[in-house]
């Protein structure tokens, strides 16, 4: 086992302003259905740096039905078709949204990919009109996520240390 600082964030609304400008040419974010196999070599190539082993541990079955339901809803950002990171809502339709999800491959990383994948996601579920989005983020995750977060509109509203399977 082992213990995390765990930070909580929301968002009671949605993006301000303009969207940003794609930062390189050959980007766009788009909601796609993967089917289970695409989904886990994409979590692996996103997750896989950062420590990321929810997806991994739960059963197959579990998992395929999470991503066959209508209020999952998975954003995958490509540079010139390639899978370049992913943004994963749960319960978009409820009043409560939760980004589960969010990062990049490393090698798509420090390009301004990151932001403007989190901007086209967000604004996305919020057209759903929830009454708020949360997520929660650790020490395990990238450095800048909290800032990432924080310039996105999310505010935090608790930490606590955790304890999870090593």
């Amino acid at each position: 086992m082992v213990d995390l600082l765990v930070t909580y964030m929301e968002m009671t609304a949605p993006p301000s302003g303009e969207p940003p400008a794609v930062p390189l040419p050959g980007a766009a974010v788009r909601r796609e259905m993967p089917d289970f196999p695409n989904y886990l070599d994409l979590y692996r190539a996103v997750g896989g740096p950062v420590q990321w082993d929810q997806r991994l541990r739960m059963p197959k079955a579990e998992l395929e039905t999470l991503l066959a339901s209508a209020s999952t809803h998975i954003h995958v950002l490509r540079v010139d078709g390639e899978a370049a990171g992913f943004c994963e809502f749960n319960d978009v339709g409820q009043q409560v949204i939760e980004l589960v999800h969010f990062g990049l491959v490393p090698a798509f990383q420090g390009r301004r990919l990151g932001p403007f994948l989190l901007d086209q996601a967000l604004r996305a579920a919020w057209l759903h009109q929830p009454e708020r989005l949360w997520l929660h983020t650790d020490t395990h995750d990238h450095p800048a996520a909290q800032s990432v977060y924080g310039r996105a509109g999310f505010k935090a509203y608790e930490q606590r240390m955790e304890t999870f399977p090593d």
